[in-house]
């Protein structure tokens, strides 16, 4: 077993440390296996310890410096100042930021679109979860919004969406379409006729994607990366749940400042 915890990364991200892991690399074995780095699942924690300490490692940050939040699918972000907080008292919420050096910010998912944002001129660097539900609230925009007030500017952002689950793997119902086009009926564009009747499959990326872009950033990236249809490098909720393999792990994606 490798003791190396494998990532991607994204050219517009060069020179700011920043990796979506894949499940590869870990300690946790059988469904967890082997990447695992929820602290919410049924895991045994201290395997989860290893695999975000590995994560760390690799990204050349102290395993002690990671932070991450309690993940609600909302829109709120929160500020990660000097003190931070204790891993068992996680700020509710879906967006996380800092101008902060020598930590990583953190996010967990297993179909949710990851995102990494950063303002190298200003040194400030985000990190959201985006599934549809915050996507629609606006998780995405207030990630931004609160770079810029630890003075960052839209312009010299660059936003790379991670892997997350793709329009061919993702068939949704009413309820979801309904409520992505109450906000914008344009929005009908992401949406393409299911296999069953009153069901569409939803392109979660391109929707994020299209949000970023509308900020004026200085940069929107995706990986491209399905993490319902690559099994062996990404755990998937929906994929577990069709195949009756639930629980699962989630792969982590963090960015940091050099310290």
């Amino acid at each position: 077993m490798s003791a190396t915890a494998e990532f991607l990364t994204h050219a517009a991200l060069d020179g700011v440390p920043h990796g979506f892991f894949t499940r590869r690399g870990g300690v946790s074995a059988g469904a967890f296996g082997t990447l695992n780095c929820s602290l919410n699942g049924r895991d045994d924690a201290a395997l989860v310890a290893e695999n975000r300490a590995r994560a760390m490692r690799a990204l050349g940050v102290a395993p002690a410096a990671l932070f991450g939040l309690h993940q609600v699918h909302g829109a709120a972000v929160a500020v990660l100042e000097k003190a931070g907080w204790p891993q068992d008292a996680r700020p509710q919420a879906d967006g996380l930021v800092t101008r902060r050096r020598g930590v990583a910010l953190g996010i967990v998912t297993a179909d949710c679109g990851p995102v990494l944002f950063a303002d190298a001129e200003a040194g400030v660097v985000g990190a959201c979860h985006a599934g549809w539900r915050g996507a629609v609230l606006g998780v995405l925009e207030a990630t931004v919004a609160a770079m810029g007030a630890l003075g960052a500017r839209p312009e010299r952002v660059v936003a790379v969406l991670g892997p997350c689950i793709h329009q061919p793997s993702y068939e949704v119902g009413a309820d979801l379409r309904d409520q992505v086009l109450a906000r914008a009926a344009a929005d009908a564009r992401f949406f393409v006729a299911g296999e069953r009747a009153a069901k569409w499959r939803f392109d979660l990326p391109g929707y994020c994607l299209a949000r970023l872009q509308a900020l004026g950033l200085g940069a929107v990236a995706g990986l491209g990366a399905d993490t319902y249809a690559d099994a062996a490098r990404f755990f998937s909720y929906r994929r577990a749940t069709h195949d009756g393999s639930l629980p699962i792990g989630h792969q982590l994606s963090a960015i940091a400042l050099p310290g």
